[in-house]
């Protein structure tokens, strides 16, 4: 088994990084349109977002009494109970926005991990505790810079409309979390929701760490607080404060924002409770009137009955209920097309130059990289000792005219004379100065920013100097570590 980082000389990780490949060779992301991470949309899957879809999960909701078959009592009693649960206010009618309310607390709406998310993210997601295990084990020993005051860092996981939702998501943020309770270097909050980027409440922090947002993360179909969130963002790092990234903090604003977030506003969404909530409605709704009465839904759950069972049998088993749902009952979702995301729009060209680049091409997990050290008198590659060293992981290549060292102070990059020609190929349309930054750091404003392209596999954070290097840029953007951050070319 390979290990996902090899030193040439002095560098070691323990046998932490064992467990941690096994597991990230498992989450690994499949090459996307070739690796150019745009291989169209993905949704939420049906059944609560996994598995077997809405009707397995339907029916294991509504067979009460767990015998493998479903009768019309027992169709009716739990959909009349959903009703009595969506109707707290006891008007005698419901709305599909009360429907969807009690049916999420049925069929919770998971995290799309691994896949491209319609809508864009914004649900908490839990990192598998191997891998946390095998991060814990591999945190750094020796301490950090000692902070100046207590210091606060807002992770940032929310991911925007058609991008992709990276498994390693909620172990970075754990990762972020760790690194600064060990030593009181930083306290963490984690965050996914859109509502927390705003002027009064990002005052308390001292720095935003992206991680692995993705296309348009801040933006939704409401236009004026989409700009207050970005006037916000640039603010706040503009003012004096730190703006960390990590791996799909780049795959962000370079194509169409607005037909993305029309297309997700477009497109119903197919987890089980709004699927059932808007098919209450739609089906159910016998005055049109928008809502549905306790008998309307009676009458809807007698309906459906008779369509799924064919035979007249009186029972139903999970098989015949799984194979006639779609047919006889739910209609198969039509999703509109996507909008073209290849062309390099920059559809906010402020934050294409703050994060220093915009992604074009990856190779695929597990690629191995031989790193060289850009900067060794850095703090931030410190724990590099000068010496190359070998990286598995998927690896983030930069639209050509989107980065430039005269925009950042590189740190490290890919020894690009060490890649194999096979690999080399893989790449369509290579960059011409053969420059593959990886990791780096820059001023903006009063403000700093941190950079680092890897972070897609759960073995990158079971690596010690890894973790110190990614540690190290919290604390250069926090404030607490000084660094020589003027562009590497003038």
């Amino acid at each position: 088994m390979m290990s996902g980082f090899t030193a040439k000389k002095v560098l070691a990780t323990g046998g932490a990084i064992l467990l941690a490949t096994a597991i990230g060779l498992v989450n690994a992301q499949p090459p996307a349109g070739g690796g150019s991470g745009r291989g169209g949309f993905g949704g939420r899957g049906g059944g609560g977002g996994r598995g077997g879809g809405i009707a397995q999960t339907l029916f294991a909701a509504l067979d009460s009494d767990k015998d493998g078959s479903l009768t019309r009592p027992e169709m009716k009693a739990t959909l009349d109970a959903w009703f009595t649960s969506a109707d707290s206010a006891k008007a005698g009618s419901a709305s599909g926005d009360q429907l969807l309310k009690a049916l999420t607390a049925v069929f919770p709406i998971a995290p799309t991990t691994g896949g491209f998310d319609t809508w864009g993210n914004s649900i908490p997601m839990t990192p598998q505790q191997a891998e946390v295990d095998a991060m814990m084990a591999a945190l750094p020993t020796n301490p950090g810079a000692k902070p100046a005051r207590a210091r606060k860092v807002l992770v940032f996981a929310h991911t925007g409309a058609g991008g992709f939702v990276h498994a390693s998501i909620p172990l970075t943020a754990k990762t972020i979390e760790a690194l600064g309770n060990k030593g009181d270097l930083w306290s963490t909050t984690i965050s996914y929701s859109l509502a927390d980027i705003t002027p009064a409440n990002l005052k308390q922090y001292d720095a935003i760490f992206l991680d692995s947002t993705t296309a348009c993360f801040l933006d939704d179909a409401d236009t004026a607080a989409t700009n207050a969130r970005r006037a916000a963002f640039l603010d706040f790092v503009r003012s004096g404060k730190g703006v960390a990234g990590i791996h799909a903090a780049t795959d962000s604003y370079h194509w169409d924002c607005a037909a993305q977030a029309k297309t997700a506003e477009a497109t119903p969404r197919a987890d089980t409770a709004h699927v059932l909530a808007a098919q209450f409605v739609a089906q159910g709704d016998a005055n049109s009137d928008k809502k549905v009465s306790r008998q309307e839904l009676a009458a809807l759950a007698d309906a459906w009955y008779d369509k799924l069972d064919t035979d007249k049998a009186g029972k139903i088993s999970q098989a015949d209920f799984t194979a006639r749902l779609t047919p006889a009952v739910l209609p198969a979702p039509v999703r509109p097309p996507q909008p073209s995301g290849e062309a390099a729009l920059q559809q906010w060209p402020e934050f294409n130059k703050l994060i220093g680049g915009f992604f074009k091409f990856h190779w695929s997990d597990p690629q191995l990289i031989t790193t060289k050290i850009d900067d060794p008198k850095s703090p931030l590659t410190a724990m590099f000792h000068g010496q190359e060293f070998e990286i598995h992981d998927e690896t983030y290549t930069f639209n050509q005219d989107s980065f430039s060292r005269k925009n950042v102070h590189v740190l490290t990059s890919i020894d690009y004379d060490k890649m194999s020609d096979t690999d080399k190929k893989k790449e369509s349309n290579p960059r011409t100065d053969q420059d593959y930054a990886l990791s780096y750091i820059r001023a903006e404003g009063k403000g700093r920013v941190f950079y680092e392209g890897h972070g897609h596999s759960a073995r990158v954070y079971a690596t010690t100097p890894m973790l110190e290097h990614i540690r190290a840029g919290v604390q250069y953007v926090i404030g607490d570590l000084k660094a020589d951050d003027s562009p590497s070319a003038k």
